[in-house]
């Protein structure tokens, strides 16, 4: 009598991302990098909703305290809770990381698909890549802050003008890399065998990109965009420390740290929180980027 296998016995397939989760488990850095940054967006959205004191609520008499259990971080010059003005900052600076972000990926990816797919394109979107990758970043930024800064404002407020502003300047100068990795990646692609099979039965381009080259090429894009939430903190900081960010009243870690520098010999640790969280989140999104690297690789995942 033929035994017969029981559907029980029948083992499934392993999904792909069982694979890459055991490979990124193996990075500890990328996992506690991982953890400390999904922590910190936690943070910054959560705890203002319970914490007693407003970012923008003025106390003189309660101003440049020291460190104390109402005021864990202290407080500034005009007697504002530091605390509850990093959590504030931390939420528009991580929301403009990710928006930057979102704008860039999108924008090198369609560039780097259109280069890598259209070979008549190919030539000229390259070569544009390379003139955007020959300015030079920072003056390039500063020019674009100083040109357009009062017509946002004008149209969208102080603060919504200076976010759209920042997003639109980080994201229009930092699509290059995603672009050039993702056209390496499609030129090898589209000369598969079951890219060539689908093309032979008549499919559509628009349905090829889609269905069977963009899945092929997550992996770069996943990684590009780690990697580009710690760019776009920093150039917001930088932008922000300059002078060039939000405006005084709407804390950003990056204003923290240029309203700190005032009082830089007299309260050093004002210029401690918003560094230690700049360098901590960009640290931990650059681990984080570097794992998912690791992991969707087919070439290093299960060494």
């Amino acid at each position: 009598m033929t035994n017969i296998p029981s559907d029980n016995l029948i083992k499934k397939p392993r999904s792909r991302w069982f694979d890459v989760w055991d490979q990124f488990k193996s990075h500890k850095g990328a996992l506690v990098g991982g953890i400390f940054f999904i922590f910190i967006v936690m943070a910054v959205y959560l705890i203002p909703l319970f914490w007693p004191h407003d970012a923008t609520f003025i106390d003189i008499r309660s101003r440049n305290q020291g460190v104390s259990l109402w005021h864990p971080f202290g407080t500034d010059q005009l007697g504002r809770d530091t605390f509850a003005r990093m959590m504030q900052g931390g939420q528009t600076s991580i929301a403009v990381g990710l928006t930057a972000m979102a704008l860039s990926l999108f924008l090198g990816t369609f560039v780097g698909v259109m280069a890598g797919f259209f070979n008549k394109l190919d030539n000229v979107l390259m070569r544009l890549t390379d003139l955007f990758l020959a300015l030079p970043l920072l003056p390039l930024l500063l020019l674009m802050m100083l040109l357009f800064r009062d017509p946002l404002n004008a149209a969208f407020g102080p603060e919504k003008g200076i976010f759209i502003l920042i997003v639109l300047a980080i994201g229009i100068t930092s699509w290059m890399p995603t672009a050039r990795i993702v056209r390496g990646d499609i030129l090898a692609i589209k000369e598969r065998e079951f890219v060539l099979a689908a093309r032979s039965i008549g499919t559509k381009n628009s349905k090829l990109i889609s269905r069977h080259i963009l899945p092929n090429v997550v992996s770069p894009i996943m990684v590009s965009a780690t990697l580009g939430i710690a760019n776009a903190i920093i150039t917001e900081s930088a932008l922000s420390f300059l002078g060039l960010g939000f405006p005084p009243d709407f804390p950003t870690w990056g204003r923290l740290l240029y309203d700190a520098t005032d009082y830089l010999t007299m309260y050093p640790e004002r210029v401690f929180w918003p560094g230690f969280a700049i360098s901590l989140t960009v640290l931990s999104v650059n681990y984080l980027g570097d794992g998912l690297r690791d992991a969707l690789d087919p070439r290093i995942r299960g060494r």
